[in-house]
């Protein structure tokens, strides 16, 4: 992909969002012809600018004129919009250049997703436009539509709409054009304002960075909604996502790739488990980027979001009034991971004064029958949770029904639901059943978003209230001490593998602790080690070439005497000849034994499009077994890793289990601080991997370190 400066990319995008002129080349009045299409949009839009028509065969269309080429167009025309085949798309950007085109549209398709050839073909499209100064969207993409404008410059057939009503709207923009369609039709469906929809396609020179970081200089988008297959520049769409935050406009996102198949294995555990989706994952949630699961997810997320940008992180409080709906409920947030808290004691006193005696003031509310002698109830119920310091939002559930039921909900319950402070959810219960047009203009006006299925609106809400989370750690995090880097060991060999002795001397320099220990380099020295360690001790193989050492006899532990650690010198030496010959060692490291405590992995990792991430969760064998790990920013503030260990789902043993004495879990979170803060200032290291780390009830102590390191090393100045 040809990329032009971020600055330039955008000015050109703003002008084509904003056209006064459109010239569409390959237009048509034949009915299902691209050019027809996108004739037929402009026309039934009523676009009020410029419009010029390039045909080879016809003299007018619809009463309009027509030329026979792109050199035969005015200077100065905002968009074109190339409505021809693939062979004749580059010959079409090249004499655009010369005419102070802002930008260029491409829909043909056969190039870089087609082929190797076809990405040169590309990229020769991409290199023309930026030659001369002009912005190309496609190929391989449906186009956009702007209703803030009114500026339809797509070839799907599009139902014209009233201009956008409201301020504010969601902001679209997909990788896939399908996609796209489908999310502005479900937003649209529940009469949630989208002010615009753009495909990117192929990305040849605009990717979603670029249209991510028009909307956030526009006033009138309020949320913007992403599908996204791929990231291609990371770095710039993570700092757009902080400057979305920084100005209250929530961005949610589809990126698929979780279940792609498990990378290569690295040099580390880490490396294994912090895969590029995952580390992306972790990055992305650092800047509250709300990531969806689903098509589904992602546009319920935008719809509360449009209403409710600046979320808590407590979860709502449900009102219904049936019992089943309650105990789903429960069942259903529970598999979520989103809180129900529950009411205050004023709270519950004002709620047990207004419902009967056999009903139960807690969260789920089942206000049972109650509403059907006094329908204005519900109301007041709504807004007695709304006022509970405890509730982060009401959710609403109604039984559709029948049309006298619906018309007496519509008149209380619906308007109770609008203009609120916090998130207000209705649900209306019933599947497809239709609702009747008084229904529909109360939901309409009320601007509350509503759901037809519980299931749905409460996987939104827990969205909701993890990016409300997202929010509280984002500003902790960027409150956090600058890193200073610790300088390595040297030197560095030439895989890069810093040598576990010389790791761990690093540590210690990190202020982590780890077992006294000496580098020997024959039996003598080993056995003088051993006598001021005390025994027993333990004997590890020394070497850049060997980051994994027990798997070739290179450990032993639990050597008791002088005449134990003669034994077990000469059998290691023995081992790794005959399994790794003409290995040379740096010499066998004599460690005292640890202690049993509970075995952690720490460690971190610096994906090479994402940048750094670290890694912290049970550790030994249980790492690869089940791999119960958290992955975190390298900036995460100390609290927030606390945090995050408790979300293992082998937590409890943090606390002791079955008469074990819980661990110091704030010396485990500042191992943590400590290998993120080395990953932020020295961007040499590649992967850290401590395991395991064991923790004990007033400390941690590293048992084993691996470091990675890229070439050629560069040694940071001594802070």
């Amino acid at each position: 992909m040809t990329i032009a400066s971020a600055d330039q990319v955008l000015a050109g995008l703003q002008r084509t969002l904003t056209p006064r002129s459109i010239a569409v080349v390959g237009a048509s009045p034949e009915p299902g012809a691209i050019g027809s299409h996108v004739l037929a949009n402009l026309e039934a839009h009523g676009f009020a600018g410029d419009l010029h028509l390039v045909s080879r065969t016809r003299d007018e269309i619809h009463g309009r004129p027509c030329v026979r080429s792109v050199n035969d167009l005015p200077h100065g025309v905002d968009v074109v919009v190339l409505c021809i085949p693939e062979s004749g798309v580059l010959e079409a950007i090249e004499q655009c250049g010369p005419r102070d085109v802002g930008g260029v549209v491409v829909f043909a398709s056969g190039y870089a997703e087609a082929s190797d050839e076809g990405r040169v073909r590309q990229e020769a499209l991409a290199a023309a436009a930026q030659a001369h100064g002009m912005v190309l969207i496609g190929p391989n993409c449906m186009g956009y539509t702007s209703y803030l404008s009114g500026v339809p410059v797509t070839f799907e057939p599009i139902v014209p709409l009233q201009p956008l009503e409201e301020s504010r709207g969601v902001a679209i923009v997909a990788q896939s054009g399908a996609t796209a369609a489908n999310i502005r039709d479900a937003l649209l469906a529940r009469w949630v304002p989208v002010s615009v929809v753009a495909s990117t396609g192929n990305e040849a020179q605009v990717g979603v960075e670029d249209y991510v970081d028009a909307y956030l200089e526009n006033d009138r988008v309020a949320v913007i909604a992403v599908y996204a297959e791929q990231i291609r520049q990371p770095v710039r769409f993570l700092a757009l996502a902080a400057r979305a935050r920084q100005l209250g406009k929530p961005l949610a996102l589809l990126m698929p790739g979780k279940s792609q198949r498990a990378r290569d294995a690295a040099a580390s555990h880490t490396g294994a488990l912090a895969g590029d989706h995952a580390s992306a994952t972790a990055l992305l949630q650092a800047e509250a980027v709300v990531l969806a699961d689903s098509l589904d997810e992602l546009c319920d997320v935008a719809s509360i979001l449009l209403r409710y940008p600046q979320p808590s992180a407590h979860g709502p409080a449900i009102i219904t009034g049936s019992g089943a709906i309650k105990s789903l409920s429960l069942d259903h947030a529970d598999a979520l991971g989103l809180d129900l808290p529950a009411f205050t004691p004023d709270t519950v006193e004002r709620l047990v004064a207004m419902l009967p005696d056999y009903a139960v003031a807690e969260n789920p509310l089942d206000y049972t029958t109650i509403s059907m002698r006094n329908p204005a109830i519900v109301s007041e119920l709504v807004q007695v949770a709304m006022q509970d310091g405890n509730v982060g939002g009401v959710v609403l559930t109604m039984i559709s029904g029948p049309a006298q039921g619906q018309r007496s909900k519509a008149a209380s319950w619906v308007p109770a639901m609008a203009n609120q402070s916090k998130p207000a959810v209705l649900v209306a219960l019933g599947d497809g059943w239709p609702l009747i047009e008084e229904m529909n203009d109360a939901l309409r006006q009320s601007r509350a978003p509503w759901f037809r299925s519980l299931d749905r609106a409460l996987r939104a809400l827990a969205r909701v209230a993890e990016f409300g989370a997202a929010l509280a750690r984002a500003s902790r995090r960027e409150s956090a001490d600058a890193a200073a880097a610790v300088a390595l060991p040297g030197p560095l060999a030439a895989n890069g593998i810093v040598p576990e002795y010389q790791g761990k001397r690093w540590l210690a320099d990190l202020a982590i602790t780890v077992p006294q220990g000496t580098l020997a380099r024959d039996v003598d020295e080993a056995l003088a080690a051993a006598d001021t360690i005390g025994y027993p001790v333990v004997l590890k193989a020394q070497a850049a070439e060997l980051p994994h050492k027990s798997d070739v006899g290179g450990v032993k532990v639990g050597i008791a005497d002088a005449a134990a650690l003669r034994s077990a010198w000469q059998a290691m030496y023995d081992n790794l000849a005959q399994h790794r010959p003409g290995l040379v060692l740096d010499g066998l490291l004599v460690e005292g034994m640890g202690a049993q405590g509970l075995e952690l992995v720490v460690g971190a990792r610096r994906d090479p499009q994402w940048g750094p991430v670290v890694l912290a969760g049970l550790g030994g064998i249980w790492i690869e077994a089940l791999h119960d790990v958290r992955l975190m920013p390298a900036d995460l503030a100390i609290d927030d890793i606390v945090a995050e260990l408790r979300r293992l789902k082998g937590a409890a043993l943090l606390d002791g289990l079955r008469g074990a004495e819980g661990v110091d879990v704030q010396a485990v979170a500042r191992v943590v601080s400590a290998i993120g803060r080395q990953m932020r200032a020295n961007p040499d290291i590649l992967e850290i991997d401590v395991n395991p780390l064991i923790a004990y009830p007033d400390r941690v102590l590293a048992l084993d370190a691996l470091v990675v390191c890229a070439q050629p090393h560069r040694q940071p100045e001594a802070a």
